[in-house]
C-alpha cells in the first residue's frame, strides 16, 4: 500500500494544480484576450501618439526628429484653436442644459404612462438616437433647413410664431443673427435626448413608491413640490451622469459642424465656428501635420478631464443622497 496517496494529509500536490495556481492562470487565460486587445489597439496609439505629439512629423506618422514641448506651445498660441474652444464652449452651454431638461421632462413623461402604451413611447423617443449623424445632418441641411420660402423651420416659425422666413440658415450674410447654431443645436437635440431619457427613466423606476406615498400622506400634492422634494434629490447621482456624459460628448462633437457647415453650400461658415475636432482635422488630414494634431488632441483630452473631475468634486458623484 503507498505511504503517500495524493488524498493523504502532506502529500506534496502539483505545483500547477494547486487552487491558488489553478485560479490565477484562469483568470490570465480569460483576461488575455482583453488585455491584449487593449495593448495593441488603445494603449499603443496613445502612447505612440503622445511620442508623435513630441516630434516634427509632417505628411508622415514616423517619429525622431524630437521637437519636444514645442507642438503644445504652438497650439495654445495658436489664435485658430484659441478660437475653437470658444466654439466649443458656447455649444456646450446651449447643449447641455437643454438636453438635460428636454431628456429629464420626456422621461418623466414617458415614465408616468400606465400600460402597455409605455414601451411605444419609450421606443419613439429612443429612434433617432440609432439614426447615424451625417443622415441626420443631411436631412437638417437640405431639406428641414433648406432656406425656402416653404422648407420646414420656415413654415413653422412663420406660421406658429410669426417670425419672419429666414432664406440663409447655414451661411447667413454679414451681420445678420447666425441662425447656423439653431441647426446644429437641434439636429444635437433629436439624435441624443432619447438616449438621456433612457437613462433618467432608469432612475425614475428606482425611486421607491413609499417615498411618494409618505408625501401625500402628509399633504404634498403631486407636481413641483413632490419633484423638487423628492424626484430631483434621488435622480442626484443620475442627473451627475448624464451632465457629465452630455458635457464629454458636447467636446466631441464633429459630424454635425463638418456636414452642416461645411463644403458646398456651407458659405466658409465652417471657419467661423469650428470645434477642435473639425480643426485637427484640417491640421492633420488636410495639412498633414500629425505632430501638432496630436499636440491638440492631447491638449483637449486633457481638457476634458480636468472639467469632468471638476464638475464630478463639485455635485459629489458617487455619494449617496444620505451622504449628500
Amino acid at each position: 500500500m503507498s505511504a503517500n496517496t495524493s488524498g493523504a494529509p502532506g502529500a506534496k500536490i502539483p505545483f500547477w494544480k494547486r487552487r491558488n495556481v489553478e485560479a490565477n492562470l484562469a483568470f490570465w487565460l480569460l483576461m488575455s484576450p482583453m488585455l491584449i486587445g487593449l495593448g495593441l489597439f488603445t494603449f499603443t496609439p496613445i502612447v505612440w501618439g503622445f511620442l508623435i505629439s513630441l516630434s516634427e512629423a509632417r505628411n508622415s506618422i514616423s517619429i525622431g526628429n524630437w521637437v519636444g514641448l514645442n507642438n503644445y506651445a504652438d497650439m495654445l498660441r495658436d489664435d485658430q484653436f484659441v478660437r475653437s474652444l470658444r466654439t466649443i464652449l458656447v455649444f456646450t452651454a446651449f447643449i447641455v442644459p437643454l438636453t438635460f431638461a428636454l431628456s429629464l421632462a420626456l422621461a418623466m413623461l414617458v415614465n408616468s404612462v400606465a400600460g402597455p402604451i409605455r414601451p411605444f413611447f419609450r421606443t419613439i423617443f429612443f429612434i433617432p438616437t440609432a439614426v447615424s449623424y451625417v443622415v441626420a445632418t443631411l436631412v437638417w441641411r437640405t431639406s428641414l433647413f433648406n432656406g425656402t420660402p416653404y422648407g420646414v423651420a420656415n413654415l413653422a416659425l412663420f406660421e406658429v410664431f410669426g417670425v419672419e422666413k429666414v432664406y440663409s440658415w447655414i451661411s447667413p450674410p454679414a451681420g445678420d443673427f447666425p441662425w447656423y447654431w439653431m441647426v446644429l443645436i437641434t439636429v444635437r437635440l433629436w439624435l441624443q435626448v432619447g438616449f438621456y431619457m433612457i437613462i433618467f427613466i432608469a432612475g425614475l423606476q428606482e425611486i421607491p413608491k413609499d417615498l411618494y406615498e409618505a408625501a401625500y400622506v402628509d399633504g404634498a400634492r403631486p407636481g413641483w413640490t413632490t419633484f423638487r422634494t423628492i424626484t430631483l434629490p434621488m435622480l442626484r447621482n443620475t442627473s451627475i451622469a448624464v451632465l457629465l456624459l452630455n458635457f464629454i460628448a458636447a467636446f466631441q462633437a464633429f459630424d454635425e459642424f463638418i456636414n452642416i457647415l461645411g463644403g458646398v453650400g456651407g458659405g466658409g461658415n465652417i471657419v467661423q465656428a469650428r470645434p477642435p475636432l473639425v480643426y485637427m482635422y484640417q491640421v492633420g488630414i488636410q495639412s498633414q501635420n500629425y505632430g501638432r494634431a496630436s499636440a491638440m488632441a492631447f491638449i483637449l483630452t486633457a481638457l476634458i478631464i480636468l472639467v469632468t473631475l471638476v464638475q464630478g468634486r463639485i455635485f459629489g458623484f458617487g455619494r449617496s443622497s444620505a451622504e449628500s
